[in-house]
């Protein structure tokens, strides 16, 4: 079931997905995340040197690095993925949205504390974005591209900035492009 999920999450939010044949065959971050669940169950079974071994294999094939002791949720999607780091104790929910060179990065050197973030369900990290330490990605939220995020950010919230600046659900204080006027008078 976890194949037939990610084919679906992928085509629901990829409008450049044409076909499964196509997904199958060319999304390198979802087979980043296959690869990832083979080598966290080899790190949970104290396999963790097959399992780093393994993971860099897959860094080398999909141009994405994920810790094999991080936790990844189910229907997570890693769109283009080169780039795209996720570190040895972050978690991310269901139905997260990944696009390529965002960063769960870790603060500190510590062994045994968690030093990433965690990602809530439902949320959205766009291209580039750096979320750093032990902090949340709340549920639904979005991080902007290119954003580093330091602080926590609350659940349907949008996060965007260096340093990070949250936006609360329902700010009305942003313009609204329209182009149905040029595209009407165009036509003219």
């Amino acid at each position: 079931m976890g194949i037939v999920r990610d084919i679906k999450n992928i085509k629901k939010k990829d409008p450049a997905a044409r076909h499964v044949l196509d997904i199958l065959l060319t999304y390198n971050g979802m087979h980043a995340i296959w690869i990832y669940r083979i080598t966290h169950v080899l790190w949970k079974i104290r396999l963790r040197m097959l399992a780093r071994i393994l993971s860099y294999l897959a860094r080398l094939l999909t141009g994405v690095e994920i810790h094999p002791a991080a936790y990844v949720g189910k229907g997570v999607v890693i769109d283009h993925g080169t780039g795209t780091v996720i570190g040895e104790t972050a978690e991310i929910g269901d139905d997260v949205l990944i696009y390529h060179g965002v960063t769960l990065g870790g603060t500190g050197n510590e062994r045994g504390k968690k030093r990433h973030p965690t990602v809530c369900t439902g949320a959205m990290l766009a291209a580039g974005s750096k979320i750093l330490g032990n902090i949340k990605i709340g549920s639904h939220s979005k991080v902007g591209a290119n954003a580093v995020v330091l602080e926590d950010v609350p659940d349907y919230a949008t996060a965007v900035g260096i340093p990070a600046r949250i936006i609360p659900k329902g700010d009305t204080n942003h313009t609204v492009c329209s182009l149905e006027h040029k595209k009407s008078s165009a036509n003219d």
